[in-house]
């Protein structure tokens, strides 16, 4: 069974490419985590400022150690969510 996260992400006005080149630094060892199944983070076409990401884990613990791992403190707690006007985060358990 996997743990299933969506999450979206507003950026503050004029921050959209703050806020992507974080997710830039986040998405190579975010998908290289013993845990993630998949990782993809999106752009909104028509809004810049607003990212979707969709992310599947072996278990809630291994999403746990997504976001205490150091590049999500560096590139995610440190330098894009202070950027952000919204957070929102859904959790899911995959029908198998």
């Amino acid at each position: 069974m996997g743990f299933v996260v969506t999450a979206k992400w507003t950026a503050k006005q004029g921050e959209g490419e703050k806020v992507l080149a974080a997710i830039h630094q986040l998405l190579e060892p975010s998908r290289a985590e013993p845990g993630n199944r998949f990782y993809q983070p999106n752009r909104d076409p028509d809004d810049p400022d607003v990212f979707f990401f969709y992310e599947i884990y072996d278990d809630e613990a291994a999403y746990k150690a997504h976001g205490d791992s150091e590049h999500f403190k560096r590139w995610a707690f440190d330098e894009a969510i202070p950027l952000l006007e919204t957070r929102e985060r859904w959790f899911y358990r995959a029908i198998d």
